[in-house]
């Protein structure tokens, strides 16, 4: 969420180049208002009394909206830099309590080790068997780096790391977790740790197995540093323009992404509120986002923990420039335009204007139109205001492309980087799997159950006990069964499943078979992503290991088996990953294109995608570790797709033998698909003009569903904005879409009805947006408003350009019966014929149109038997 503290844009508009160059251009063009204001006053006062107030309105809505689209670029800019790296620092905060959450699993699980225990409690003194269980387990579990046991006194009984011997401990840890009934969870300097600044350890006291008294502690050493390095590795961003920090309570640095900018101990200025200020350290301006943990399973990491990420103001904003809509389907391009107003209300209001602008230039040329004497000093003024309106309207549309490519652009990059986090996410929490099964594969109850020729009621209960203790402190499996070499699960926790018990059933023989073929206690088998009767017929992964016999560790006794609780685990992932962003979904796919999880209810766990639309089948080739990003149309809705391939974790899937790629898909809704007429090209529809010509007549020209089309100018009295029609509840013709208020200077207020004109071209009605307009027209003493899309000019034409169509003479009641051949005949206006199309209007009976676009003929829509008259 952004900060409520108002936006100092003048601090932050020396950073924007682009900013300041709209900003110039639109003061600029405020001149230029006002220099054709005050020669129209000047000049012809009277004859362009009818637009004065228009033009001086329209320039005072300029003034407002110029501070208005600069405040919303520097806003939008500034938000947006905001919004990327608060992502970031959430995101390393939350990996780093997901992480330290496992950790919290493993000290409880290992301090009640009973080998260990005995161990401690002085049962038996071997120290070399001890030291290789605690190596066993430090190649399983790799992130840490140290592994301690103590006796109450805090001397050291043995240790895994040669590199760093100490004899002894005198720090006060020791007796609070001896004290403590749960874990201690230290992170500071520690003499069990002599040669490093800081060190993050997970203590617990370790009981003797048969009085239960304390007799020593475990110290489980986090890899701290080398897994910051990983995360600041994989998460930074890829030019370095910012620096991603782990800070502790006091705002201190704790871990740095880049050390030799920002040290670990200094202290920072910190950003809890999304303030768009700018913050300094070490004697320059900085944007900052600090963001602490939601938590995971309750656990919400150390005290205080907070991830922050900081970028020099004045690199903040000169990222990479964006071409993304320039490589769009034209008409994807133009409907991600349309939705300015979600986006930036104030360049909607623009937009409008220069419809505004048009429109008054237009209707002035339509009054001036045949006129002379006066009336032409006029014309030159309407020249100026359409020159100027045009420029304008460069401007605003550069600016509207501007800033959607800003928000665009953030969009890629922030979907591309939460499908990243996605699947790193993923492979980080499936890792911790993999080292849970060849751990608990070598408990020796199991062990030695399972070697055994026989195995009585107390050894099965007491392996069921075992495995209930391990699933109670590991909550993300919903089960742990054990199985003997043929397959046969002899104890499982949550044993029925569907009011049968699993016990006494079979692993599948494929499963068994690639268990039995494990080489070596570091070797674990996956089964496949798919429904299984152990986890109630869904989908998910189980994880293998063998369990071997203790006197010989080559001979494969039976197997253990975990069963991932992939639902609510894997969900838990996309939505923690989207957070609050709204309009996002997410999911996991395969190579295949089969889904593993979604947050889509349209797309649960096992659909297949569709490669022809709902994914590109490349990206289902991409390299282990690349990311994408693309604009497409999803689901009819515009959408921004990130996607990324997962490339493991330490050595789970890189090293070990392990390959399943899993890749992240992260889908931004930009809002619904809109049906766009033909597209306009003001280029194309440019008309040149002779202006040594004379004789020539004027036609006012417009849009309809992207074509050209024109009427005498003589029999059009105005254009007014479609937003003022007001729609009626009672019965008439399909193509009359409302009525039309009209006051005209000497004249009372009257009503016009409204019809849609694309409706009766082409059959289908037309789509009332922003820039739709409607034309007053004239015949025989009657007005009716005609609805268009856009307004175009009001040309001169000679007679020698205007020709019959082909089909004029083959049939009557045709609206289109002439063309006119503009700019030497390369662009063709299609001409109406007025009196036809009140014919049309009054006699409903009147059966055809013509629409040059497909040289066919449409019938027209049967109304009511209601005349014009009645209508009118």
């Amino acid at each position: 969420m952004r900060g409520t503290t108002p936006l100092p844009v003048d601090t932050f508009l020396p950073y924007m180049r682009d900013v300041v160059r709209c900003e110039q251009s639109l003061r600029e063009l405020n001149l230029m208002w006002r220099m054709i204001e005050a020669s129209a006053k000047m000049n012809c006062p009277v004859e362009a009394k009818t637009i004065l107030p228009t033009m001086a309105a329209t320039r005072a809505g300029f003034n407002r909206l110029e501070h208005e689209l600069v405040h919303s670029l520097v806003g939008e800019k500034v938000g947006n830099v905001l919004d990327e790296i608060a992502t970031k620092a959430q995101y390393v905060i939350d990996i780093v309590v997901r992480n330290l959450y496992e950790r919290t699993a493993d000290v409880g699980f290992l301090a009640t080790d009973r080998e260990l225990c005995a161990f401690v409690a002085g049962v038996h003194d071997n120290v070399d068997a001890i030291r290789y269980r605690l190596r066993a387990y430090r190649s399983k579990y790799t992130v840490y780096d140290e592994i301690l046991l103590l006796d109450t006194a805090g001397n050291v009984l043995v240790q895994i790391d040669e590199a760093s011997p100490i004899e002894g401990s005198t720090d006060p840890l020791i007796a609070e977790t001896l004290a403590a009934d749960g874990y201690v969870e230290t992170f500071r300097a520690t003499d069990l740790r002599p040669h490093k600044k800081q060190a993050l350890v997970y203590s617990r006291r370790m009981l003797h197995p048969d009085t239960g008294v304390p007799v020593g502690v475990l110290c489980l050493c986090f890899h701290f540093e080398e897994e910051m390095a990983g995360i600041f590795r994989s998460h930074r961003d890829a030019d370095e323009r910012a620096n991603m920090l782990l800070l502790d309570g006091d705002n201190r640095v704790i871990a740095s992404a880049d050390e030799l900018w920002i040290p670990v101990g200094a202290t920072v200025p910190v950003n809890r509120s999304a303030e768009p200020r700018l913050l300094v350290h070490g004697g320059r301006e900085y944007l900052v986002r600090t963001l602490g943990t939601a938590g995971y399973q309750g656990y919400m990491g150390p005290p205080g923990w907070q991830g922050q990420v900081m970028i020099p103001v004045d690199v903040a904003f000169h990222g990479g420039v964006s071409n993304a809509l320039s490589t769009l389907d034209p008409a994807i391009a133009e409907g991600l335009l349309s939705h300015a107003r979600s986006f930036c209300p104030p360049l909607f209001e623009i937009m409008t204007a220069a419809d505004t602008i048009r429109r008054v230039v237009w209707n002035g040329q339509v009054m001036t139109a045949g006129q002379r004497g006066e009336l032409l000093k006029l014309k030159t003024i309407l020249d100026q205001i359409s020159e100027t309106g045009m420029r304008s309207n460069e401007l605003f549309s550069q600016s509207i492309r501007d800033l959607y490519e800003t928000v665009l652009a953030s969009s890629l990059r922030d979907a591309e980087f939460v499908s990243h986090l996605l699947v790193d996410l993923l492979d980080r929490n499936l890792y911790e799997r993999s080292d849970d099964c060849r751990w608990w594969a070598l408990t020796p109850e199991l062990r030695t159950a399972l070697a055994a020729e026989e195995r009585d009621l107390e050894t099965l209960e007491n392996l069921t006990a075992i495995l209930d203790y391990i699933n109670r402190l590991y909550t993300v499996y919903t089960r742990i069964f054990v199985y003997d070499r043929e397959g046969c699960i002899i104890a499982s926790t949550h044993e029925m499943e569907n009011g049968v018990s699993v016990v006494g059933t079979k692993v599948d023989a494929a499963v068994l078979s690639n268990v039995l073929a494990l080489r070596s206690e570091q070797d674990y088998y996956v089964s496949p992503f798919e429904r299984t009767p152990l986890y109630g017929g869904r989908p998910t992964y189980i994880y293998h290991a063998a369990i071997r016999d203790p006197q010989n560790d080559s001979v494969v006794v039976g197997g253990i088996g975990i069963v991932f609780d992939a639902q609510p685990e894997f969900e838990a992932m996309l939505r923690g990953a989207l957070a609050d962003k709204q309009g996002m979904t997410a999911m996991f796919v395969d190579r295949r294109g089969c889904v593993i999880s979604s947050t889509d209810p349209s797309r649960p766990a096992g659909t297949q995608l569709d490669p022809d639309h709902d994914i590109d089948r490349k990206l289902l080739a991409l390299a282990n570790g690349s990311s994408a990003s693309r604009i497409l149309v999803h689901d009819g809705h515009y959408a921004i797709m990130g996607c990324t391939v997962s490339d493991g974790y330490r050595e789970f899937k890189v090293s070990d033998g392990y390959r399943e790629d899993v890749i992240a898909l992260v889908y931004d809704s930009f809002g619904e698909v809109r049906e766009r007429g033909g597209a306009v090209n003001r280029e194309d529809a440019v008309i040149e003009s002779d202006v040594t010509a004379t004789g020539g007549i004027e036609y006012a020209t417009f849009y309809i569903d992207g074509m050209l089309f024109a009427m005498p100018a003589a029999q059009v009295m105005e254009a007014l904005p479609a937003s003022e029609v007001s729609p009626v509840s009672m019965g008439g013709r399909a193509e009359r879409v409302g009525v039309l208020a009209l006051q005209r200077h000497g004249e009372s207020r009257h009503f016009v009805w409204v019809f849609d004109l694309r409706h009766l071209m082409r059959g289908a009605p037309a789509q009332i947006e922003a820039g739709s307009q409607v034309i007053v027209v004239r015949h025989n003493g009657q007005d009716i408003g005609l609805l268009v899309d856009e307004l175009h000019g009001v040309p001169e034409f000679r007679p020698s350009q205007i020709i019959p169509t082909p089909f004029a003479a083959a049939a009557e009641g045709l609206l289109v019966k002439q063309v006119i051949q503009a700019n030497e005949g390369r662009l063709l206006v299609q001409a109406l014929d007025v009196a036809q199309l009140f014919a049309c209007l009054k006699d409903p009976a009147l059966p055809t149109v013509l629409n040059l676009s497909d040289a066919t003929h449409l019938n027209l829509m049967q109304p009511e038997n209601e005349t014009l008259e009645n209508a009118v």
